[in-house]
């Protein structure tokens, strides 16, 4: 009687096989979870906001009429300016021509870079580049950083904004990118070094509110910018940068359109424990009771031939991802589609998963705004 054959071991082969699969495993358990991840994002039903979802969009937009806009308006105006009102006379403490500077060196279409200086009260002061191109069309878009500082990190959109001849004009938020950091006595607290937005609210102002040192430079470099007889005006930024697009937009008419990308959801949309909260001027009660966010919305859209079209990043990991803005693009879109002029509009960018403006939005932005120039043309 012969005996059974000892099994035979598993080859080198079989091993690789199984510790393949294990690790297949392994992956897609760790890709299941993260797309559950995403998909909640996706949904935006969070249970800190779960509340948020019976928010009536259209009740809380208190603007109905042309008459409503303009009050609305000329009230965030004195709330930011106080009774000095709106700087619309004050040009650059000074602008040197044919700056150098060799971060900008491979741009293409650039004729010149005139780098310009605006003063404001404490000492805190602003400085912008004008990005003038060698063959241009004869129109302008603000480009605004964000948070993270230099307006260097919106290379690619200054780049592709060049190379289609629309002059630029790039800009950081206070105390960030080129822009100073003073030493301010305060009677009361001493002396302290100004270097986060938080700390502004401690500054008391000869006129207005401190958050006047978001949009006071914009007002003054527009002003410097009519002097070259632009047929319009534009204005992109992110993030933070997108915040004071809104804001911007929403209390001076020359800007025509306006991208804000990751820049704002209207607070019924945010949680306290998340990155959506925001900074210190995304949350001062005094000034969205003036006008809430779908207001800035819609004033930033108001005009003929305005149109706001926010741009929203499907899975920033930074703030404002998801798709929550479903809750009120249609009303704040009514809105002012039942005033008459102007046009509102939400782009959702599910391109990437980064907190940017992508190429895709670039191209998006681009477009837009090409459009905008035929239709001028054709008419």
């Amino acid at each position: 009687m012969s005996k059974r054959p000892r099994a035979a071991r598993p080859g080198i082969s079989k091993i690789a096989l199984i510790l393949s699969f294990l690790c297949g495993v392994l992956v897609g358990v760790g890709s299941l979870f993260l797309y559950s991840v995403l998909d909640q994002v996706e949904d935006d039903r969070l249970p800190e906001i779960e509340d948020a979802f019976e928010t009536d969009a259209d009740a809380i937009v208190q603007i109905a009429s042309e008459a409503q806009v303009i009050a609305k308006r000329k009230e965030l105006i004195k709330f930011i300016w106080g009774e000095a009102g709106f700087p619309d006379s004050e040009l650059p403490d000074k602008v040197e021509e044919g700056t150098r500077d060799e971060r900008y060196a491979g741009l293409n279409n650039l004729k010149q870079i005139n780098r310009i200086y605006i003063p404001m009260e404490w000492g805190i002061d602003s400085i912008v580049y004008h990005f003038i191109p060698l063959a241009g069309n004869n129109e302008l878009v603000i480009y605004h950083q964000g948070h993270r500082g230099d307006f260097i990190h919106g290379l690619d959109t200054i780049s592709a904004l060049l190379d289609r001849g629309y002059a630029v004009i790039g800009m950081s938020m206070p105390l960030l990118g080129l822009n100073n950091q003073p030493v301010v006595h305060l009677e009361r607290f001493g002396w302290l070094k100004i270097t986060s937005h938080e700390q502004l609210k401690f500054l008391e102002m000869d006129a207005g509110h401190p958050i006047k040192f978001f949009l006071h430079p914009v007002a003054v470099v527009l002003n410097y910018a009519q002097q070259y007889g632009y047929d319009s005006l534009h204005m992109v930024g992110l993030s933070g940068g997108g915040w004071t697009t809104t804001l911007y937009a929403a209390i001076d008419t020359r800007i025509s359109h306006s991208y804000p990308v990751a820049g704002s959801l209207p607070i019924y949309l945010r949680s306290e424990s998340s990155e959506d909260w925001g900074d210190y001027e995304q949350n001062v009660p005094e000034l969205y009771k003036i006008a809430n966010y779908l207001e800035l919305y819609v004033l930033g859209s108001y005009g003929k031939g305005r149109k706001q079209l926010q741009i929203l990043n499907k899975y920033d990991p930074c703030c404002f991802a998801g798709t929550k803005y479903r809750t009120y693009e249609k009303a704040t879109r009514d809105k002012v589609y039942a005033l008459g002029k102007g046009a509102f509009q939400v782009y959702l960018d599910d391109s990437h998963r980064e907190h940017q403006i992508s190429r895709q939005a670039i191209e998006v932005i681009i477009d837009d705004l090409e459009r905008k120039r035929k239709s001028i043309r054709a008419q």
